[in-house]
């Protein structure tokens, strides 16, 4: 591969937990104040389980419409945008309050590929992906950035679409046969697949790494638990002969 194009959320920085208890606080105000009709659809939303099957990846309209259609029959456009903005305005207080910080494992491998010249993409749905990166000392490692600001004047479509991500190939000048990509989320692995990307790596943080075998069914060519993983093995030392000076 000649470049890479990574993720942002729960790839480079923590910021995920962030929009986890954001959609989490945003869906069970909603439920609270309008209870599914259908008492098996009343429970609350899941910061785990919920949040990689609906929201993970996926831009605040779209994450919103596929939670709330797990709920309700069909939620209109009002309720999927009072969602989505009530979960903006919850998240850009909690990263006030609580910042962001990047995995110590991804930022060992930015900085081994930085050094090699390899070409760098940031990529994002999040309208704060500039902000998270900068406030956690990475944003400099790259040399492009795509986040939900350019996608929305570009007219970008959300994942599972690959748009975010030929875009960010795009700025790199490589073509998507010769990037790699590095997500965390099921909408994520399946956009690098669809767009063509030559190596797909699916990042699983979970304890016991459930999400594995979703993200490989999705189109993941490896999952690892961390990006320190991918770091080149260093060079094994030769035996030392007996008697020989040390």
């Amino acid at each position: 591969m000649q470049a890479v194009v990574f993720d942002t959320d729960g790839v480079i920085t923590d910021s995920a937990r962030l929009h986890a208890a954001a959609w989490q606080a945003a869906f069970d105000a909603w439920l609270a104040a309008h209870p599914p009709a259908d008492p098996a659809r009343r429970g609350p939303f899941d910061p785990v389980a919920d949040y990689a099957r609906y929201v993970d990846g996926k831009s605040r309209l779209d994450g919103a419409a596929a939670f709330l259609a797990s709920r309700v029959p069909e939620p209109d456009r009002a309720t999927v945008e009072a969602v989505a903005a009530d979960k903006e305005r919850r998240y850009t207080a909690l990263l006030r309050e609580r910042g962001a910080d990047a995995f110590p494992g991804t930022v060992l491998l930015l900085r081994e590929l930085r050094r090699t010249r390899t070409p760098l993409a940031a990529a994002s749905a999040s309208r704060h992906a500039r902000a998270v990166l900068a406030s956690a000392h990475v944003l400099g490692l790259f040399d492009a950035l795509v986040d939900g600001v350019e996608s929305a004047r570009l007219g970008l479509p959300g994942k599972p679409q690959p748009a975010l991500f030929l875009e960010a190939a795009r700025r790199l000048g490589v073509p998507p046969g010769r990037c790699a990509v590095v997500e965390d989320a099921t909408a994520g692995v399946a956009a690098a697949r669809r767009g063509g990307f030559g190596l797909v790596v699916g990042v699983d943080r979970s304890p016991g790494q459930e999400l594995a075998p979703e993200l490989r069914r999705y189109g993941a060519d490896l999952v690892v638990s961390d990006l320190s993983a991918l770091l080149p093995e260093p060079p094994a030392r030769p035996p030392h002969p007996p008697g020989a000076p040390r």
